[in-house]
C-alpha cells in the first residue's frame, strides 16, 4: 500500500476530530442532568412549603425551573474552558422528534383572506363567491390560488376588472383604475408572497422567543404553508396559542425614567419587606412561570455578584489562605445582605448614572435592564399586587426584543404609558401600508422609512404633536423593537426612523412594521405530537435492533474468518463510530430511520470485507504468500466493492435530493455511511494487516 504513512496519520487526525465532535454531545448531556436535579430540588422544596402553582401544575414548574438553569449556564464555559453550554448545544447530535418527542406543526397562511384584505373586505358577490369557489377546487388541485381565484371570477363575470376591486387607499399608488388585470394579479402575487414571509419571519422570532432549542422552520413547496418542528416541546396547547396567534404591532407614548425611578426604590423596598414577612423568592419566581424569557439563542451566564448601593462590586485578592477564606466569607454575607435589602435591584440595573456626589436618572424611557434569565423573576416581583399598585395605573413595563450590550447578555425594561381607557394603543399596526429600510439620505447610517394610511396619518400627527422630545415605543407582541425620540410633530403620514442600526437591522424593522398589516391568521393544518415516553421508547427500540444488528454480524465474522473477521470486526466499529461523527460535526438529526440507515450501512461495510477475505483466500489456494495474497486480494476486490458502493451511494443521493423528513434523515445516514464503510474496509483494515 503507497503513502502508508498519510493514509495513517488521517486515520488517526479522523479519529481525534470524530471524538472531539461527539464529546459535545457528552457535555451537554451532564448539564443537562444537573438541570433536571435543580428542577426536582426546588420542585422538592416549593411542595414542601405548600405552593399551590407547584401543586396544581408539577411539570410547567419543572419545566421552567429546568429553562431557568440552563438559560443561566447558555453562556458559562462548560467544556475546555472555551465552549459554552451554548455552543455544546449546537454542536451536539440532534436528535429528530421521533426520538426526542416534540411538537410537528404545519401551519397554512390562507391567500383567500389575504386577497379580500387587499381589497379593503370589498363586498362585491362575485368577486367573494369567486373566492369561495376557488377555495373548494384548491382541495383538489395544484394550481397556484390566485390563477384559481381569477378563474373563477372571469366565470362569473367575463368582463371582470380587477382595478376597481383593488384600487384601495392603501394600494393607490400601485394600482391604476386603468391598470390591467395581468398587471393586478401580479401585484397580488407580489403582496401574497410578501406576507407569508413576514408572517414566516413574526414565527421564528415568536419561536426564538419560546426557548425551544434546535427549532427547525421552512417554508414548503406549497404556497403558503410552513413547516415547524419544536424538539422537546411540552405545553403543546400553548404553542398553538404562540403560533396561531396574528401579529400586534403598535405604537405606544412612553413614561420617562426619571417619573419612574423613585417608584422602582419604593417597589424594592416593599419586595423586601414581602419577602422577609414570608413570601419566599421561589414562589415569587413561580407566579409568572409561562412568562418567563426563555431565548436560548441569548441566555446569560448565572452570575451571584454582591452589590453595594451604589453599584461596586467586592473583591477578595489577598494570598494568604485565611485572609482569603474570611474575605469570602465577609464577602457572602454581604451578598447576602445586599440581596435582603435590595431583592429586585439585586437582578435588574436601574438607569441611573452617577455624576460627582450624586446619582441622576438617565433621560429616555428605559428604566432599567436585566441579564436575559433574570427577567423572568423581574417579571414576577413587579406583577405582585402589592408592588403593582405603587406605580401609575396607567403604566405598564415590557421589555426590548434585543440585547442592549455587544455581548447579547441584558435586556432593556421600557416604561410605556397606556393613555386609552380600553387599554388599546393609541395607533396600531394595521394603518401602515408600506415600510422600508435603507440608508439615509447624504448619509451612511442606516434608517426605517414607513408610510401610513389617512386615518395613521392623523393620529400619527397628533401623537408626534404631543409627544415633542420624547419616545414612542413600536411594540410586537408586547416585545419593544425600537423607541425613537420624537424631534417634531409628523404629518402626511410619511416618517422615518432613525437610530443606531446596521442596514440588515433596518430592514428587519422595516419587515416588522409591514407584519402590522398581517393579513391573515396562521392557521394549523396538520400536527403531529410525540410525547417524550414515546420518543424514550423509539430510542430504546432503535438502539436495541442497532446494538443486535452490530453484535450478530460481529460474531459471525470472528467465527467465519478468524483473525481476518477481528480486522473486519475492528473496522466495522470504526466506522460506526465515523457515521456518528460526521452526523454530529454535519449537525444532521438523527431519525428512526436514520438508524436504520446505520444498520443497513454496517451489512454494506461487512460486504466490502466478505469480498476482499475472499479473493485473500483464492490467492492463498493458490499457493501465494500472505503478504502477497493481501495485497493483490486488496488490489482485485476493488472493483467489484466500488460498484456496489457507487450504485448504492447514487440511490442515497436521490433520495435525499427528492426525499423530505424521515426519507431525507435515512439517505443522510446511508451516504454517509457509504463513505465511511469504504474508508474503513479499504484503509482502516489495510492497515491492520500490515501491522500484523
Amino acid at each position: 500500500m503507497q503513502n502508508k504513512g498519510a493514509i495513517r496519520f488521517f486515520a488517526i487526525a479522523f479519529a481525534l476530530a470524530c471524538i472531539f465532535e461527539l464529546s459535545f454531545t457528552l457535555v451537554t448531556n451532564s448539564v443537562e442532568k444537573d438541570a433536571k436535579e435543580y428542577a426536582e430540588t426546588k420542585f422538592a422544596a416549593l411542595t414542601k412549603a405548600g405552593n399551590a402553582a407547584a401543586q396544581s401544575n408539577p411539570d410547567s414548574v419543572k419545566s421552567a425551573y429546568e429553562r431557568r438553569f440552563l438559560d443561566s449556564m447558555s453562556t458559562v464555559k462548560v467544556y475546555m474552558g472555551a465552549y459554552t453550554y451554548k455552543e455544546c448545544k449546537e454542536n451536539e447530535i440532534n436528535l429528530g422528534l421521533d426520538l426526542r418527542g416534540g411538537m410537528n406543526v404545519t401551519l397554512e397562511i390562507s391567500q383567500a383572506d389575504i386577497i379580500r384584505s387587499l381589497s379593503n373586505n370589498n363586498t362585491d358577490a362575485n368577486f367573494n363567491k369567486a373566492i369561495d369557489n376557488a377555495t373548494l377546487r384548491q382541495k383538489n388541485s395544484q394550481a397556484e390560488f390566485i390563477n384559481l381565484f381569477y378563474e373563477e371570477y372571469k366565470k362569473l363575470d367575463p368582463n371582470v376588472h380587477l382595478a376597481a376591486i383593488f384600487s384601495t387607499l392603501e394600494l393607490k399608488d400601485k394600482i391604476k383604475y386603468e391598470s390591467s388585470n395581468d398587471e393586478v394579479l401580479n401585484l397580488i402575487r407580489t403582496e401574497s408572497k410578501d406576507a407569508i414571509d413576514r408572517s414566516f419571519n413574526i414565527l421564528r422570532t415568536r419561536i426564538d422567543k419560546f426557548g425551544v432549542t434546535q427549532p427547525n422552520i421552512q417554508k414548503l413547496d406549497v404556497s403558503g404553508r410552513i413547516l415547524i418542528e419544536l424538539p422537546g416541546v411540552k405545553e403543546p396547547e400553548r404553542v398553538r396559542k404562540l403560533l396561531q396567534g396574528t401579529a400586534n404591532l403598535e405604537f405606544w407614548e412612553t413614561y420617562d425614567n426619571k417619573d419612574i425611578q423613585n417608584k422602582l426604590v419604593d417597589a424594592n423596598t416593599k419586595i423586601a419587606a414581602l419577602l422577609k414577612g414570608g413570601i419566599t423568592e421561589e414562589m415569587a419566581a413561580t407566579t409568572d412561570t409561562t412568562n418567563t424569557v426563555a431565548d436560548s439563542s441569548k441566555a446569560t451566564a448565572s452570575v451571584d455578584t454582591a452589590k453595594a448601593n451604589d453599584g461596586a462590586s467586592l473583591n477578595a485578592s489577598m494570598s494568604d489562605k485565611k485572609k482569603t477564606a474570611a474575605a469570602d466569607t465577609s464577602k457572602s454575607a454581604l451578598a447576602k445582605k445586599a440581596k435582603e435589602e435590595n431583592p429586585l435591584f439585586e437582578i435588574l440595573q436601574p438607569a441611573i448614572y452617577k455624576q460627582g456626589n450624586g446619582y441622576f436618572a438617565a433621560e429616555g424611557p428605559v428604566v432599567g435592564s436585566a441579564l436575559i434569565k433574570d427577567t423572568g423573576r423581574v417579571n414576577s416581583y413587579l406583577r405582585m399586587p402589592q408592588v403593582k399598585s405603587i406605580f401609575p395605573r396607567n403604566m405598564k413595563l415590557l421589555w426590548t426584543v434585543k440585547a442592549s450590550d455587544k455581548d447579547g447578555k441584558f435586556l432593556q425594561l421600557v416604561a410605556i404609558k397606556v393613555a386609552n381607557r380600553d387599554g388599546r394603543a393609541p395607533l396600531e399596526g394595521n394603518v401602515i401600508t408600506d415600510a422600508t429600510g435603507d440608508f439615509a439620505q447624504n448619509s451612511a447610517k442606516a434608517e426605517v422609512s414607513m408610510t401610513m394610511n389617512a386615518e395613521g396619518a392623523q393620529i400619527w400627527k397628533k401623537l408626534t404633536g404631543a409627544n415633542i422630545g420624547k419616545s414612542i415605543a413600536i411594540v410586537l407582541d408586547d416585545y419593544v423593537y425600537s423607541y425613537p425620540t420624537v424631534n417634531g410633530e409628523i404629518a402626511g403620514g410619511r416618517s422615518s426612523i432613525t437610530g443606531n442600526f446596521e442596514i440588515n437591522e433596518a430592514k428587519d424593522l422595516a419587515n416588522i412594521l409591514k407584519a402590522g398589516k398581517l393579513p391573515a391568521r396562521a392557521r394549523i393544518v396538520q400536527e403531529d405530537v410525540v410525547g417524550p415516553t414515546l420518543g424514550k421508547e423509539a430510542i430504546s427500540s432503535g438502539l436495541l435492533s442497532f446494538i443486535i444488528a452490530l453484535l450478530l454480524v460481529l460474531v459471525y465474522m470472528a467465527i467465519y474468518y478468524n483473525k481476518a473477521g477481528l480486522v473486519a470486526n475492528v473496522a466495522l466499529i470504526a466506522n460506526v463510530f465515523f457515521i456518528m461523527g460526521i452526523l454530529a460535526s454535519l449537525k444532521a438529526v438523527l431519525t428512526l430511520p436514520g438508524i436504520a440507515g446505520i444498520v443497513l450501512t454496517i451489512g454494506l461495510s461487512v460486504d466490502a470485507n466478505i469480498l476482499i477475505f475472499e479473493r485473500v483466500r483464492e490467492e492463498l489456494r493458490s499457493g501465494m504468500g500472505i503478504k502477497m495474497a493481501i495485497r493483490e486480494g486488496f488490489k482485485h476486490a476493488m472493483s467489484s466493492i466500488l460498484d456496489s458502493n457507487v450504485t448504492t451511494l447514487i440511490l442515497g443521493i436521490i433520495l435525499y435530493i427528492f426525499g423530505n423528513g424521515p426519507v431525507q434523515g435515512f439517505a443522510t445516514t446511508l451516504i454517509v455511511g457509504i463513505l465511511t464503510s469504504l474508508f474503513a474496509a479499504i484503509f482502516v483494515s489495510r492497515l491492520v494487516f500490515e501491522w500484523m
